[in-house]
């Protein structure tokens, strides 16, 4: 699992990775302002794991899993401290996750116009009968 912050231009996001079963899932949280240590702290603490549960994308990777020489894995966690970034793996699937996301709120946002639309006719037709009747 990894977490990586970044200014983005106008907020601080952090981009969380997890790659499990050749699967990579990510997640994106906007801290808004600069984020002291504290407040990374506490959304790993409570707010991490809920977060990437809340991600739906997966995207499939090829991650060869073998066990690593200590110094190795020093060397790699230095040099990807020294590189900001997030994996294009990442972006992809947040951008899959923003796109479900959307789709899902679309179909709602036309199913409430739908409703809305037939409420009207409904009071309309009522409307339109009690006239006729003489109320």
């Amino acid at each position: 699992m990894k977490l990586t912050v970044y200014h983005d231009g106008q907020f601080w996001v952090g981009v969380l990775e997890e790659a499990a079963d050749g699967k990579l899932r990510a997640a994106r949280y906007i801290f808004g302002s600069e984020p002291y240590d504290w407040d990374v702290m506490k959304f790993v603490k409570l707010h991490m794991l809920s977060c990437l549960d809340a991600a739906n994308a997966n995207v499939e990777t090829k991650i060869p899993i073998r066990p690593s020489n200590p110094k190795r894995l020093a060397r790699q966690v230095a040099k990807e401290v020294k590189i900001a970034g997030v994996s294009t793996f990442a972006q992809e699937a947040i951008k899959k996750d923003f796109e479900l996301r959307k789709s899902n709120r679309q179909e709602l946002s036309k199913q409430l116009r739908h409703d809305l639309a037939n409420y009207k006719r409904t009071l309309k037709v009522q409307k339109k009968k009690e006239k006729k009747r003489g109320h």
